[in-house]
Protein backbone atom coordinates (compact mmCIF):
# COMPACT_ATOMS: atom_id res chain seq x y z
CA UNK A 1 0.00 0.00 0.00
CA UNK A 2 2.55 1.96 0.92
CA UNK A 3 4.78 1.43 -2.72
CA UNK A 4 1.49 2.08 -4.31
CA UNK A 5 1.10 5.56 -2.90
CA UNK A 6 4.98 6.40 -3.69
CA UNK A 7 4.35 5.41 -7.29
CA UNK A 8 1.11 7.39 -7.58
CA UNK A 9 2.82 10.43 -5.96
CA UNK A 10 5.75 10.27 -8.42
CA UNK A 11 3.58 9.95 -11.32
CA UNK A 12 1.60 13.21 -10.47
CA UNK A 13 5.48 14.65 -9.96
CA UNK A 14 6.43 13.79 -13.62
CA UNK A 15 3.01 14.97 -15.07
CA UNK A 16 3.45 18.10 -13.42
CA UNK A 17 6.83 18.52 -14.11
CA UNK A 18 6.12 17.92 -17.92
CA UNK A 19 3.50 20.26 -17.76
CA UNK A 20 5.51 23.02 -16.43
CA UNK A 21 8.33 22.12 -19.34
CA UNK A 22 5.69 21.87 -21.62
CA UNK A 23 4.15 25.81 -20.34
CA UNK A 24 8.00 27.00 -21.29
CA UNK A 25 8.36 26.51 -24.50
CA UNK A 26 5.05 27.50 -25.10
CA UNK A 27 5.98 30.91 -23.69
CA UNK A 28 9.18 31.53 -25.35
CA UNK A 29 7.66 31.99 -28.70
CA UNK A 30 5.38 34.00 -27.55
CA UNK A 31 7.44 36.62 -26.37
CA UNK A 32 10.16 35.80 -29.21
CA UNK A 33 6.94 36.76 -31.86
CA UNK A 34 6.25 40.11 -30.79
CA UNK A 35 4.57 41.43 -32.28
CA UNK A 36 1.95 39.45 -33.69
CA UNK A 37 -1.08 42.53 -34.04
CA UNK A 38 -1.24 46.07 -34.40
CA UNK A 39 0.59 48.58 -31.82
CA UNK A 40 -0.95 51.74 -30.82
CA UNK A 41 1.01 54.74 -30.29
CA UNK A 42 -1.35 57.17 -27.87
CA UNK A 43 -1.13 61.13 -28.44
CA UNK A 44 -2.49 62.80 -25.52
CA UNK A 45 -3.67 65.93 -27.82
CA UNK A 46 -6.19 66.39 -30.68
CA UNK A 47 -5.27 65.59 -34.26
CA UNK A 48 -3.36 68.81 -36.36
CA UNK A 49 -0.52 69.54 -33.43
CA UNK A 50 3.29 69.07 -33.43
CA UNK A 51 2.62 65.61 -31.04
CA UNK A 52 0.46 64.62 -33.22
CA UNK A 53 2.39 65.01 -36.41
CA UNK A 54 5.59 63.69 -35.06
CA UNK A 55 3.88 60.78 -34.50
CA UNK A 56 1.81 59.84 -37.39
CA UNK A 57 5.18 60.62 -39.52
CA UNK A 58 7.16 57.49 -37.82
CA UNK A 59 4.60 54.87 -38.11
CA UNK A 60 4.93 53.64 -41.80
CA UNK A 61 8.41 52.73 -40.80
CA UNK A 62 7.96 51.30 -37.62
CA UNK A 63 5.41 49.01 -38.71
CA UNK A 64 7.57 47.99 -41.73
CA UNK A 65 10.19 46.93 -39.00
CA UNK A 66 7.59 45.54 -36.82
CA UNK A 67 5.79 43.73 -39.33
CA UNK A 68 2.53 45.18 -38.14
CA UNK A 69 0.29 48.07 -38.30
CA UNK A 70 1.35 51.47 -36.15
CA UNK A 71 -1.72 53.41 -35.46
CA UNK A 72 -2.50 56.41 -33.41
CA UNK A 73 -5.05 56.77 -31.11
CA UNK A 74 -5.78 60.79 -30.40
CA UNK A 75 -6.75 60.92 -26.49
CA UNK A 76 -6.79 64.89 -25.54
CA UNK A 77 -8.02 66.54 -22.54
CA UNK A 78 -6.96 67.35 -18.85
CA UNK A 79 -3.11 68.47 -19.75
CA UNK A 80 -2.35 65.08 -21.39
CA UNK A 81 -3.72 63.24 -18.43
CA UNK A 82 -6.38 61.60 -19.79
CA UNK A 83 -3.92 59.87 -22.44
CA UNK A 84 -1.27 59.60 -20.28
CA UNK A 85 -3.43 57.72 -17.60
CA UNK A 86 -4.79 55.26 -20.75
CA UNK A 87 -0.94 54.17 -21.16
CA UNK A 88 -0.19 53.62 -17.67
CA UNK A 89 -3.18 51.19 -17.74
CA UNK A 90 -2.40 49.43 -20.37
CA UNK A 91 -1.50 45.60 -20.36
CA UNK A 92 2.48 46.01 -20.19
CA UNK A 93 3.25 44.21 -23.49
CA UNK A 94 4.81 46.55 -25.91
CA UNK A 95 1.26 46.88 -27.60
CA UNK A 96 0.60 50.55 -26.56
CA UNK A 97 2.71 53.25 -26.30
CA UNK A 98 2.69 57.18 -25.81
CA UNK A 99 3.94 59.97 -27.08
CA UNK A 100 5.05 61.87 -24.49
CA UNK A 101 6.09 65.70 -24.32
CA UNK A 102 7.41 68.20 -21.70
CA UNK A 103 4.03 67.86 -20.10
CA UNK A 104 4.80 64.23 -18.80
CA UNK A 105 7.30 65.60 -16.45
CA UNK A 106 5.89 68.60 -15.72
CA UNK A 107 1.93 67.67 -14.48
CA UNK A 108 3.69 66.09 -11.11
CA UNK A 109 4.61 69.84 -9.85
CA UNK A 110 1.83 71.56 -11.43
CA UNK A 111 -1.13 68.77 -10.77
CA UNK A 112 -2.14 68.16 -6.94
CA UNK A 113 -3.39 64.64 -7.85
CA UNK A 114 -2.25 62.55 -10.55
CA UNK A 115 -4.03 59.28 -11.47
CA UNK A 116 -1.04 57.58 -12.15
CA UNK A 117 1.93 57.19 -10.42
CA UNK A 118 5.24 59.30 -13.25
CA UNK A 119 7.99 57.41 -11.60
CA UNK A 120 7.24 53.92 -11.57
CA UNK A 121 4.27 53.36 -14.31
CA UNK A 122 6.59 53.90 -17.13
CA UNK A 123 9.34 52.43 -19.17
CA UNK A 124 11.24 54.62 -21.67
CA UNK A 125 11.53 53.58 -25.17
CA UNK A 126 13.57 56.38 -27.10
CA UNK A 127 13.76 60.44 -26.82
CA UNK A 128 12.58 61.31 -30.61
CA UNK A 129 13.71 64.68 -30.46
CA UNK A 130 13.91 68.35 -29.45
CA UNK A 131 12.54 71.61 -30.83
CA UNK A 132 11.62 75.30 -29.74
CA UNK A 133 8.22 76.74 -28.99
CA UNK A 134 7.37 79.66 -31.17
CA UNK A 135 5.93 82.21 -30.00
CA UNK A 136 3.04 83.27 -33.46
CA UNK A 137 0.69 85.88 -34.09
CA UNK A 138 -1.97 85.71 -36.73
CA UNK A 139 -0.43 87.43 -40.12
CA UNK A 140 -2.91 90.49 -39.56
CA UNK A 141 -1.78 91.00 -35.89
CA UNK A 142 -0.40 94.44 -35.08
CA UNK A 143 2.14 93.25 -33.32
CA UNK A 144 5.54 93.11 -34.88
CA UNK A 145 7.93 91.61 -32.36
CA UNK A 146 8.23 90.71 -28.91
CA UNK A 147 8.24 94.49 -27.46
CA UNK A 148 5.32 94.68 -28.87
CA UNK A 149 3.55 92.30 -27.31
CA UNK A 150 5.02 93.25 -24.37
CA UNK A 151 4.34 97.06 -24.40
CA UNK A 152 0.27 95.94 -25.39
CA UNK A 153 0.12 93.98 -22.13
CA UNK A 154 1.55 96.43 -19.96
CA UNK A 155 -0.84 98.96 -21.37
CA UNK A 156 -4.02 96.49 -20.63
CA UNK A 157 -3.16 93.85 -18.40
CA UNK A 158 -5.39 91.02 -18.39
CA UNK A 159 -7.04 92.05 -22.08
CA UNK A 160 -4.04 89.88 -23.96
CA UNK A 161 -4.97 85.88 -24.03
CA UNK A 162 -2.09 83.38 -25.01
CA UNK A 163 -3.05 79.87 -26.20
CA UNK A 164 -1.90 76.47 -25.40
CA UNK A 165 -2.60 72.78 -25.84
CA UNK A 166 -3.10 72.24 -22.62
CA UNK A 167 -2.39 73.29 -18.85
CA UNK A 168 1.27 71.58 -18.26
CA UNK A 169 2.03 72.05 -21.92
CA UNK A 170 5.55 73.59 -23.00
CA UNK A 171 3.46 76.43 -24.41
CA UNK A 172 1.57 77.04 -21.45
CA UNK A 173 4.64 76.88 -19.61
CA UNK A 174 6.08 78.69 -22.25
CA UNK A 175 3.83 81.43 -21.17
CA UNK A 176 3.80 81.51 -17.53
CA UNK A 177 7.42 82.06 -17.49
CA UNK A 178 7.02 84.91 -19.62
CA UNK A 179 4.57 86.28 -17.70
CA UNK A 180 6.83 86.36 -14.78
CA UNK A 181 10.15 87.48 -16.69
CA UNK A 182 7.87 90.22 -17.97
CA UNK A 183 6.08 91.40 -15.35
CA UNK A 184 2.97 91.17 -17.62
CA UNK A 185 -0.91 89.71 -17.10
CA UNK A 186 -2.07 87.38 -20.30
CA UNK A 187 -4.63 85.18 -19.99
CA UNK A 188 -4.27 81.90 -20.58
CA UNK A 189 -6.29 79.76 -23.32
CA UNK A 190 -5.82 76.32 -22.56
CA UNK A 191 -7.52 73.60 -25.54
CA UNK A 192 -7.11 70.27 -25.77
CA UNK A 193 -4.58 70.19 -28.80
CA UNK A 194 -2.54 72.56 -30.79
CA UNK A 195 -4.69 71.89 -33.51
CA UNK A 196 -7.97 73.56 -32.00
CA UNK A 197 -5.69 76.38 -30.44
CA UNK A 198 -4.36 76.78 -33.67
CA UNK A 199 -8.08 77.19 -35.24
CA UNK A 200 -8.72 80.44 -32.33
CA UNK A 201 -5.24 81.68 -33.15
CA UNK A 202 -5.75 82.39 -36.65
CA UNK A 203 -9.41 83.50 -36.09
CA UNK A 204 -8.82 85.78 -34.22
CA UNK A 205 -10.53 84.53 -30.84
CA UNK A 206 -6.95 84.71 -28.74
CA UNK A 207 -3.83 86.78 -29.20
CA UNK A 208 -0.87 84.77 -29.20
CA UNK A 209 0.49 81.25 -29.06
CA UNK A 210 3.99 79.46 -27.81
CA UNK A 211 3.24 76.77 -30.38
CA UNK A 212 5.88 74.25 -30.90
CA UNK A 213 7.77 74.37 -33.95
CA UNK A 214 6.41 71.06 -35.46
CA UNK A 215 2.87 72.20 -35.16
CA UNK A 216 3.64 76.24 -36.56
CA UNK A 217 6.60 75.87 -38.80
CA UNK A 218 4.54 75.18 -42.22
CA UNK A 219 1.98 77.75 -41.39
CA UNK A 220 4.84 80.40 -40.66
CA UNK A 221 6.23 79.42 -43.99
CA UNK A 222 3.34 79.95 -46.08
CA UNK A 223 2.69 83.21 -44.30
CA UNK A 224 -0.36 82.32 -42.43
CA UNK A 225 1.13 82.84 -39.23
CA UNK A 226 4.63 85.71 -37.98
CA UNK A 227 6.84 84.36 -35.72
CA UNK A 228 7.64 86.95 -33.38
CA UNK A 229 10.38 84.59 -31.18
CA UNK A 230 11.89 81.28 -30.37
CA UNK A 231 12.38 79.96 -26.66
CA UNK A 232 15.19 78.17 -26.74
CA UNK A 233 18.56 79.47 -25.83
CA UNK A 234 19.84 79.70 -29.39
CA UNK A 235 18.15 80.41 -32.49
CA UNK A 236 16.46 77.57 -34.48
CA UNK A 237 18.41 75.93 -37.39
CA UNK A 238 15.39 75.64 -39.47
CA UNK A 239 15.32 77.55 -42.51
CA UNK A 240 11.55 78.82 -41.99
CA UNK A 241 12.89 79.95 -38.82
CA UNK A 242 16.75 80.92 -38.84
CA UNK A 243 16.21 84.61 -38.95
CA UNK A 244 13.80 84.48 -36.45
CA UNK A 245 15.26 85.87 -32.99
CA UNK A 246 14.98 84.30 -29.29
CA UNK A 247 12.80 85.66 -26.60
CA UNK A 248 16.34 86.52 -24.56
CA UNK A 249 17.75 88.46 -27.60
CA UNK A 250 13.99 90.01 -27.73
CA UNK A 251 14.56 92.21 -24.44
CA UNK A 252 13.54 89.08 -22.07
CA UNK A 253 17.11 88.13 -20.41
CA UNK A 254 17.26 84.61 -18.78
CA UNK A 255 14.22 83.10 -21.21
CA UNK A 256 14.28 79.26 -22.02
CA UNK A 257 11.66 76.61 -22.41
CA UNK A 258 11.89 74.32 -25.30
CA UNK A 259 9.72 71.74 -26.02
CA UNK A 260 10.70 67.83 -26.69
CA UNK A 261 8.91 64.65 -28.00
CA UNK A 262 9.42 60.57 -26.34
CA UNK A 263 8.16 57.44 -26.45
CA UNK A 264 6.86 55.50 -23.21
CA UNK A 265 5.67 52.29 -22.67
CA UNK A 266 4.11 50.89 -19.30
CA UNK A 267 6.24 49.89 -16.79
CA UNK A 268 6.43 46.22 -16.48
CA UNK A 269 7.04 46.17 -20.67
CA UNK A 270 9.94 43.20 -21.36
CA UNK A 271 13.51 44.82 -21.92
CA UNK A 272 13.53 42.66 -25.27
CA UNK A 273 9.88 43.93 -26.90
CA UNK A 274 11.32 47.69 -25.69
CA UNK A 275 14.46 46.77 -27.66
CA UNK A 276 12.64 45.94 -30.33
CA UNK A 277 10.09 49.02 -30.13
CA UNK A 278 13.28 51.25 -29.92
CA UNK A 279 14.88 49.51 -32.95
CA UNK A 280 12.11 49.98 -34.72
CA UNK A 281 11.36 53.82 -33.67
CA UNK A 282 14.86 54.78 -34.29
CA UNK A 283 14.65 53.28 -38.13
CA UNK A 284 11.70 55.39 -38.48
CA UNK A 285 13.52 59.03 -36.85
CA UNK A 286 16.88 58.50 -38.70
CA UNK A 287 15.14 57.67 -42.17
CA UNK A 288 15.73 60.59 -44.33
CA UNK A 289 11.65 61.84 -45.23
CA UNK A 290 11.58 61.79 -41.32
CA UNK A 291 14.49 63.88 -40.55
CA UNK A 292 14.12 66.05 -43.34
CA UNK A 293 9.98 66.90 -42.55
CA UNK A 294 10.94 67.31 -39.19
CA UNK A 295 13.78 69.65 -39.10
CA UNK A 296 12.21 71.67 -41.55
CA UNK A 297 9.89 72.55 -38.72
CA UNK A 298 12.48 72.84 -36.67
CA UNK A 299 12.98 69.26 -34.67
CA UNK A 300 16.31 68.43 -33.67
CA UNK A 301 16.31 64.45 -33.93
CA UNK A 302 17.82 62.45 -31.30
CA UNK A 303 16.61 58.82 -31.67
CA UNK A 304 18.25 57.90 -28.23
CA UNK A 305 18.86 54.68 -26.42
CA UNK A 306 15.75 53.88 -23.65
CA UNK A 307 18.61 54.39 -20.56
CA UNK A 308 19.58 57.50 -22.43
CA UNK A 309 16.05 58.74 -22.27
CA UNK A 310 15.23 57.60 -18.66
CA UNK A 311 18.46 59.74 -17.85
CA UNK A 312 17.44 62.95 -20.06
CA UNK A 313 13.43 62.78 -18.40
CA UNK A 314 14.67 62.92 -14.83
CA UNK A 315 16.63 65.71 -15.31
CA UNK A 316 13.98 67.33 -17.56
CA UNK A 317 11.42 66.54 -14.36
CA UNK A 318 13.96 68.57 -11.88
CA UNK A 319 14.78 71.42 -14.12
CA UNK A 320 10.88 72.56 -14.40
CA UNK A 321 10.25 71.29 -11.32
CA UNK A 322 12.06 74.33 -9.76
CA UNK A 323 10.92 76.65 -12.52
CA UNK A 324 7.53 75.93 -11.51
CA UNK A 325 8.44 76.39 -8.26
CA UNK A 326 10.39 79.30 -8.09
CA UNK A 327 7.47 81.05 -10.95
CA UNK A 328 4.57 79.73 -8.83
CA UNK A 329 2.94 78.11 -11.89
CA UNK A 330 -0.30 76.69 -11.82
CA UNK A 331 -2.39 74.38 -14.09
CA UNK A 332 -5.30 76.75 -14.31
Amino acid sequence: MHQSLRSARLRITSVITAAAVLSGLHAAPANAAFPDKPVRIIVPFAPGGGTDLVARSMTVVMGQELGQPVIIDNKPGAGTLIGTDAAAKSAPDGYTLVMATVAHVVNPSIQPKLPYNPDKDFAPVMLVGVSPNVLVVRASSPYKSVKDVIAAAKAAPGKLSFASQGAGTSAHLAGELFKNLTATNLIHVPYRGAGPALTDLLGGQVDVMFATAAAVGTMVDKGQLRALAVTTAARSNSHVLLKVPTVAESGVPGYVADSWYGLFAPAGTPPDVIEKLNAAARKAVFTDAFRKKMEAEGLIVKGSSPQEFDTYAKGEEARWRKVVKDNKITND
